[in-house]
């Protein structure tokens, strides 16, 4: 099957966005994802590929599958743990659609990732997704940037085209350029639909706990990265979940995110310290994630675009040591 938008079916879904996005001009972000609050385990899809590497759309399905199962609170995609570098055009556009139709009457919130590297690529993905009716959309700032006045006008384009709430991805964007503090609490009071924050750029902490101090207005909500590791001393500061790769991992994070809500720290502290064994593998043992999300079912293959991973008989020994301790708490 030719997966390749033809120029037709590009203005389609151009029109449907516009459609789209007048039906939801008159709703509050929140109000468009009335049984989804925008908290919790936020998981970032990997991209599965086949054995000659290409896209296995039939396992990004079953990712979301694998997913609701686990109880995540939410799912986004494509983002820099889905191997976006990696990614064609075409094969985002189609994505976000594969992704749209397998989350239809799923309980975590979908939120499609519509980055560019400047103002106009990213409006081309946006309107896509805008077509496709995700409960929000993520971006990481463009690195074509010069300025902040730059971000400034791509994230103004972006919230003008859809009423859906906007994250703001904190890093990644163009070398030099910051996403301030300030920068984000102006654009979150311009917008209604603006104020959500995936942080990442040092120093994280700090950067977190000042916007923190600006919910639940204009900031709505501040979130974590970084593959959880700081995690649970953010939740302790009171951030609202966190975005993060780790499929493979999914029922531990939505765990992790549910036992702090129960105000359980100490069964908290326990389970994490718990991920940290497999998250600090991966320092030692590149490949880890890919021969974990193999092991669990949720992909066919470990193969990557990146690069080409061969684990040895002691990797592998190390690997199934530390993922006994999760075991017991695993749900899918």
């Amino acid at each position: 099957m030719n997966f390749v938008s033809t120029r037709r079916n590009w203005l389609v879904s151009l029109g449907s966005a516009a459609l789209v996005s007048r039906s939801v001009a008159n709703a509050t972000p929140e109000e468009t994802t009335p049984d989804k609050p925008l908290q919790g385990a936020f998981i970032i899809l990997s991209t599965p590929y086949t054995s000659s590497k290409a896209i296995d759309w039939e396992d990004l399905a079953g990712e979301v599958d694998f997913l609701d199962r686990t109880g995540v609170q939410g799912l986004v995609w494509p983002q820099l743990s889905s191997e976006l570098l990696q990614l064609t055009k075409d094969e985002r556009l189609h994505g976000m659609q594969v992704l749209a139709n397998a989350a239809k009457g799923k309980k975590p919130v979908l939120v499609l990732g519509v980055q560019g590297d400047d103002t106009g690529e990213m409006l081309e993905y946006a309107a896509h997704a805008e077509s496709l009716a995700p409960d929000a959309m993520i971006a990481i700032p463009p690195k074509k940037a010069k300025s902040l006045d730059d971000y400034r006008q791509y994230f103004r384009a972006l919230c003008k085209l859809t009423k859906r709430p906007v994250f703001l991805q904190t890093s990644g964007g163009a070398p030099g350029v910051v996403a301030s503090v300030e920068f984000m609490v102006e654009l979150a009071r311009e917008f209604p639909n603006f104020g959500y924050v995936k942080e990442e750029h040092e120093p994280v902490i700090g950067r977190m706990a000042a916007l923190i101090a600006q919910r639940p207005d204009p900031i709505k909500r501040v979130f974590g990265a970084n593959f959880g590791n700081g995690w649970l001393y953010q939740m302790r500061l009171g951030c609202d979940g966190t975005i993060t790769g780790g499929a493979m991992y999914a029922d531990i994070y939505a765990l992790l995110w549910n036992l702090h809500q129960q105000n359980k720290p100490d069964e908290t502290r326990e389970l994490f310290s718990k991920l940290l064994l497999m998250l600090n593998l991966d320092q030692d043992v590149p490949g880890t994630r890919l021969y974990m999300l193999r092991k669990r079912g949720i992909f066919k293959t470990s193969v990557s675009r990146q690069r080409e991973y061969k684990l040895s008989p002691a990797e592998i020994a190390e690997i199934e040591y530390r993922f006994a301790a999760l075991k017991p708490y695993l749900k899918a």
